[in-house]
């Protein structure tokens, strides 16, 4: 009681000094948060780059130290007990310094750009419960003293470049809830001790380099919610059985991690798993029917494994199901019936499998399907008619199939359909009214099929966003309607192969986007309307096998990137227009069999066509297949040939014999002059520049050796060579050019074209003698510019030549982020580099860190994406491709997921665009690929100005 009263007395006289003496306790109140101040201010000093409101971390301003950006005090405002500088453009380090403000609880930092390590020094927060640093740059291993963070509930490290083994020391935060070391480059097994966190409801390890078992011990964490452990990890074995303990889990993602065996049929005992994800891995065997207790299940997903058998029937319990994903598996029978009557099911992707029998009749009456992909399997019978019932649905693909009938009517009032791709099946029948005309179509496929009649007319509707239609390979007949003009976005027009009839429309000029345009093997008639020449962006241009007759318009000639052009098997005549030799873009060319006459022009690009290109035209001459002989005139054109050359003056014919004699004998002089020359230099190399060198003939003769050989091209061999100053260049050395040859396999082309391209970016040629050293070639891309590449005309894709086959793309975009390419002179690369694209077949590299080689890969970063091309995803030999269709299922609204948080005010639409026009540049097969003008057409559409801005 005595000590009580000791305690109250000593408190009353402290309270009563506070009220007699407040400016001293004002006072000691202002140095606490001066000096808080003073710490923040230090930490801040660490920053390289951050947003303008944290300049309110002022020290003459500590006493409104509350309120300044990110921080948040106790209710005293006494003292920082929250930092958070999420999302606030940061790069630089994080000082030691932020572990002196002792009684922080919560510290977030996430979506910056910190890099190097975080401070060890972190444990002096014993107070600290959460803490948040993904989305960084951190890097180095988590050696903290755990211990000493008792308070400790969340720890998120997500996205960073941690790496080492994973700590052990976080099994000592006892109070831990929240554990995501996903996205870095932990390396070694799981430990089997992470198993002891009993506490905690989140785990994800998800996207590391973690190799081995996957510990049983996991399943003892029966609190556990989110489980994530895929995506680039590779585990060894398969799915541990003692899962089926974590009876607490929603959420279960295994996906991409090499997983082997069997699904175990312990996973049926998890009854509140809304989510399982296996994709992407090695499993085997049938699925489990157990599966079909997960009556919480609202994701599935199987696909991309070696799965067999059928889908179990227990899976028509799964009445929350919303997607269903089991596409390339090895799956066999029929698509149950029930799979219609699932009431909640929105997805369901089945393809690359072996089903057989029918698509369910009644699958789409839920009213709720929005997308369905059956292709690639062996399904016959009709297309179900409630498919859109629900007015929903927006991919659809069954492609491949054997399916027969005619298409439903009802799929002509689906306006929500975006993708349809029904080719390569037996279908008949008509095009359904309206079906072409969709108001949200991109694609519509309906090629290889027996559809018949007429193709519908235009129904009112505006078929604003139709990309590519492709109706090849039907029975389709009658004319074409004029209302094919009205697909103002239309990339691709396939319609080969067909019965079509009458004449080609002049509507068609209004295709002011069409880059493909295929009318071959049908009946067409009447003359090629001059409106096609109004197609600016047309690279492709096929009309051949039709009934087409009269003259090759002139007005065709308009289109300046049309790449090939094949008109033959047709009716056409008159002389080949001599402007068509001016398409400096045009590289394939077919006017065979038609009623050409004439001789063939021989100039320009006629003279790069093949020589079978003008065969089956007998009037027409000028090819070695059919030379144009004069001597074999008939005697009446001899006469008057004769006749015109004796009204030639005898004046005009002593002035020529005079100007001949004068021209040799000034030939004569200059080639003594020359045979002197020689002979003095008998035994030495003469280089010609067109610019300053640092170095000389020997320099270049050096490279010229058999282990510098980095290429061969039609015109000779590549070498890399070093000059003394340290100068990479490229030196090409001519193969087969005789003296007076005029073939030298396009040499004069590349140094034409280059010779005219004008660019402060782009280097001229070092020399142009038959071994040329040549520059390495720059375009450097500014993001804060307020015309971007495509805008700037003297920057243009378009100003440089592109070939009609796209080569080996080397280009690279470094920390400056300025492209590098490195090109054979003709070779360039397209706006693929958003992708760190090589689309290949031949080219060089005169350059050490181009894109080709691997380690040089590490040091560039991608535009637009902010990632290194490879080395940034957790997994040797893993490029920016690769992660980018698995971030985005290969879907172009999921760009949002990729971009380059540095990058705002961003116009979605035009970003999607681009990344569309990028996942064409990177298919398998290059034949899938755009031509480089297509790139550059697809990109023109996307660009606006002041579209993209670095913070």
């Amino acid at each position: 009681m005595a000590a009580s009263n000791v305690k109250l007395a000593f408190f009353s006289s402290l309270l009563l000094f506070s009220l007699i003496n407040p400016s001293q306790s004002l006072s000691s109140h202002n140095i606490y948060l001066e000096r808080q101040a003073s710490i923040l201010v230090s930490v801040r000093q660490s920053f390289e780059s951050y947003d303008p409101s944290f300049d309110s971390w002022n020290v003459s301003n500590y006493s409104l130290l509350c309120s300044w950006t990110g921080i948040q005090c106790d209710d005293k405002n006494r003292s920082v007990v929250a930092i958070d500088i999420s999302n606030s453009n940061i790069s630089g380090t994080l000082s030691p310094a932020i572990t002196e403000l002792r009684s922080l609880v919560n510290l977030s930092l996430q979506g910056n750009s910190f890099s190097d390590g975080f401070p060890r020094e972190i444990h002096r927060l014993t107070r600290l419960q959460f803490l948040n640093i993904s989305n960084n740059l951190f890097s180095g291993q988590l050696d903290w003293e755990f211990s000493q963070l008792k308070e400790l509930q969340v720890l998120d490290g997500y996205n960073n470049n941690l790496n080492g083994t994973l700590p052990l020391g976080v099994t000592q935060l006892a109070k831990l809830k929240h554990l995501d070391f996903g996205g870095n480059y932990f390396q070694g097994t799981i430990p089997p001790s992470y198993g002891s966190m009993q506490q905690l409801n989140y785990l994800s390890l998800k996207g590391n380099d973690l190799r081995g078992l996957i510990p049983g011990e996991l399943g003892n964490l029966t609190n556990l919610e989110q489980l994530y452990l895929g995506y680039y990890n590779e585990f060894d074995g398969g799915i541990p059985p003692e899962f089926g303990k974590l009876i607490n889990l929603v959420h279960l993602d295994l996906a991409n991690c090499s997983l082997r065996g069997l699904i175990p049929p312990d996973l049926g005992n998890l009854n509140k798993l809304d989510t399982l994800f296996l994709q992407t891995n090695e499993l085997t065997g049938p699925i489990p029917p157990e599966l079909g207790n997960l009556s919480s299940i609202k994701s599935l997903d199987l696909s991309n494994n070696a799965l067999t058998g059928d889908i179990p029937l227990e899976f028509s319990g799964l009445h929350r199901l919303t997607l269903l994903n089991l596409f390339l598996n090895k799956l066999h029978g029929q698509i149950p019936h029930f799979i219609a009557e699932l009431p909640e099911l929105e997805v369901l992707k089945l393809w690359h499998n072996n089903f057989t029998g029918v698509i369910p009749a009644k699958l789409g009456e839920n009213g709720r399907l929005i997308e369905l992909d059956l292709s690639t399997n062996k399904l016959t019978g009709l297309v179900p008619k409630s498919l859109c019932l629900g007015k929903k649905l927006q991919i659809l693909i069954l492609r491949i199939n054997f399916l027969f009938g005619p298409l439903p009517d009802d799929l002509g009032h689906c306006d929500t359909l975006r993708r349809v791709r029904l080719g390569q099946n037996y279908l008949t029948g008509s095009i359904p009214s309206g079906f072409l005309y969709l108001p949200e179509l991109s694609l519509m496929e309906l090629q290889n099929n027996y559809l018949s009649e007429q193709v519908p007319q235009q129904t009112g509707k505006i078929p604003s966003k139709l990309e590519q239609m492709n109706l090849a390979d039907n029975h389709l007949s009658g004319p074409l309607p004029a209302s094919i003009g009205n697909f103002s976005n239309l990339q691709m027009l396939l319609l080969s192969g067909n019965r079509f009839t009458g004449e080609i429309p002049p509507q068609i000029g209004q295709l002011k986007n069409i880059l493909t345009l295929d009318m071959s093997r049908n009946n067409l008639s009447g003359n090629i309307p001059s409106e096609i020449g109004d197609c600016p962006t047309l690279t492709y241009l096929d009309l051949s096998q039709n009934q087409l007759s009269g003259p090759i318009p002139v007005h065709i000639t308009q289109i300046h990137i049309l790449n090939y052009l094949n008109i033959s098997w047709n009716h056409l005549n008159q002389s080949l227009p001599k402007e068509i030799g001016s398409m400096k873009s045009l590289t394939s060319a077919d006017f065979s069999h038609n009623n050409f006459s004439g001789s063939i022009p021989e100039f320009g690009q006629y003279s790069f066509f093949n020589s079978t290109s003008f065969i089956g035209n007998p009037q027409l001459c000028g090819s070695y297949l059919n030379p144009c002989n004069y001597s074999s005139m008939s005697p009446l054109q001899l006469h008057d040939q004769n006749s015109s050359r004796s009204q030639v003056h005898g004046k005009f014919k002593l002035l020529f014999a005079l100007g001949l004699l004068v021209c040799s004998l000034v030939f004569a002089a200059l080639a003594i002059i020359k045979t002197r020359k020689i002979r003095r230099n008998s035994n030495s190399w003469k280089l010609t520049a067109f610019q300053k060198l640092g170095f000389g003939y020997e320099d270049i003769l050096e490279c010229i050796k058999e282990n510098n050989i980095i290429g061969r091209g039609g015109a000779g061999t590549v070498y890399r060579g070093l000059m003394a100053s340290g100068e990479p260049v490229a030196v090409k050395k001519l193969l087969g050019i005789s003296k007076g040859s005029s073939h030298d396999n396009g040499l004069s082309a590349e140094v034409q074209t280059l010779g005219q391209i004008r660019h402060r970016n782009i280097l001229a040629l070092f020399d142009p003698n038959p071994e040329i050293a040549r520059s390495n070639s720059k375009i450097s891309i500014n993001p804060n510019s307020k015309q971007n590449l495509l805008e700037d005309p003297d920057s243009d894709l378009s100003n440089l030549y592109f070939p009609k086959t796209p080569k080996k793309r080397n280009m690279s975009m470094q920390h400056s982020y300025k492209a590098q390419s490195a090109f054979s002179l003709l070779t360039y690369t397209s706006s693929c580099f958003a992708l760190g694209d090589e689309l290949s077949t031949t080219s060089f590299s005169v350059q050490n860190n181009s894109a080709c080689h691997r380690d040089s890969l590490k040091q560039t970063v991608v535009h637009g994406i902010g990632r290194r091309p490879v080395g940034d995803f957790g997994e040797e030999g893993l490029d920016i491709v690769q992660w980018t269709k698995t971030q985005t299922k290969s879907s172009k609204e999921g760009v949002v997921k990729i971009l380059d948080q540095r990058l705002t005010d961003i116009p979605l639409i035009e970003a999607m665009q681009v990344f569309f026009v990028a996942m064409l540049c990177v298919q398998e097969q290059s034949v899938e690929r755009p031509t480089m003008r297509e790139v550059v057409q697809m990109l023109t559409q996307a660009k606006q100005p002041n579209t993209f801005h670095m913070e």
